[in-house]
């Protein structure tokens, strides 16, 4: 009886949907993935801006619950697959997936290329989003407020810190890859950048390099980054699955914030500070051959040039696109109620 009614409890928290309504999940994974892409910019973001982030955490919750655990342990597939929410998960990393395959280079390239114009657009993406997300609090307080304040500064803060050097022994290793991973669901921080900060994109990458280079031992870091990313995806979405249920409004207010803060890694006009170097004090290159920036200062645009105009323009495209985005997220979440 204990049996059947956890299993009712967990397909009653599944949404049915239709082909097209899963299409739509895979396309909102598209703009996850997109986001992923670019260092700086949070995939959980995307989540948040299009409706699915609460949905998200809920679904990689399960993966930490008891009774998810007890079925995968005594090998009970069925129960698996009723318990875990595994065609919106599945669809999501379809959308993410095809974005990383298709996009990566086109917008690396961009990066390098046209960093102030891509960033506009970005710029525009999360301040639009900052608005947006705004809407799901009903009621503003003194309190909301106050949390909001306090994730800008801290996302403020945490952008603009310095890479330290660290081990590479291999509980860091697992500490790097729960740090990271948490960034993933989490809107306003890259996983990408906190791997910088940690010391270990170098050695991360690297070893992603080796591997494909045909050094099977690299693969051996790259196991425990990931044994970590598993566990702190799970054990993060447990905290903030049970801080939207009980603080659901201090929760949003607090992720709004980060956002915000968010936006000084995102301001599209920076000057090089500083580039990261390995041990033998050599500069470290990123995957188009460029030495990887550590650190930066935002500066002013020149009003009067013509970069500066079509950065604007990009900017209002980009906060046009979040306010399509909400409009058909706000048809499609109407139509599978």
């Amino acid at each position: 009886m204990q049996k059947t009614t956890m299993q009712e409890t967990a397909v009653s928290t599944k949404k049915r949907r239709t082909i097209p309504q899963y299409l739509g999940i895979v396309a909102r994974g598209i703009c996850m993935g997109a986001s992923d892409i670019v260092p700086g910019v949070s995939g959980g973001t995307m989540a948040f801006i299009l409706g699915i982030y609460e949905e998200l955490i809920d679904s990689i919750r399960t993966l930490g619950q008891p009774n998810f655990l007890q079925a995968v342990f005594k090998f009970r597939i069925k129960d698996i697959f009723q318990i875990l929410n595994w065609e919106f998960l599945l669809s999501v990393a379809i959308g993410i997936f095809i974005a990383i395959i298709t996009l990566s280079h086109a917008l690396e390239s961009l990066l390098i290329n046209q960093p102030v114009y891509l960033w506009s657009f970005f710029f525009g993406l999360v301040l639009a989003s900052v608005v947006v997300v705004s809407k799901r609090i009903k009621n503003w307080t003194p309190t909301l407020g106050g949390m909001l304040l306090l994730g800008a500064v801290a996302a403020y803060l945490l952008v603009g810190l310095v890479p330290v050097q660290t081990p590479n022994d291999w509980w860091f290793l697992i500490i790097s890859g729960a740090v990271a991973s948490c960034a993933l669901i989490l809107p306003g921080i890259s996983g990408a950048f906190l791997l910088v900060l940690l010391g270990k994109y170098q050695y991360v990458l690297g070893s992603v390099n080796d591997v494909r280079a045909g050094d099977l031992n690299a693969a051996f870091p790259l196991v425990f980054v990931a044994i970590g990313a598993v566990l702190g995806l799970v054990t993060f979405a447990q905290i903030l699955g049970w801080l939207f249920r009980r603080y659901h409004d201090l929760t949003v207010a607090l992720l709004i914030g980060l956002m915000v803060g968010s936006l000084r890694k995102i301001w599209p006009w920076k000057v090089d500070l500083a580039w990261l170097r390995d041990a033998a004090g050599n500069f470290v290159l990123d995957s188009e051959g460029q030495k990887l920036v550590i650190e930066q200062a935002n500066i002013l645009p020149d009003f009067g040039s013509s970069q500066f105009v079509i950065a604007i323009v990009l900017a209002l495209v980009g906060i046009g696109v979040i306010l399509i985005l909400d409009y058909l997220a706000a048809r499609l979440e109407t139509a599978s109620n």
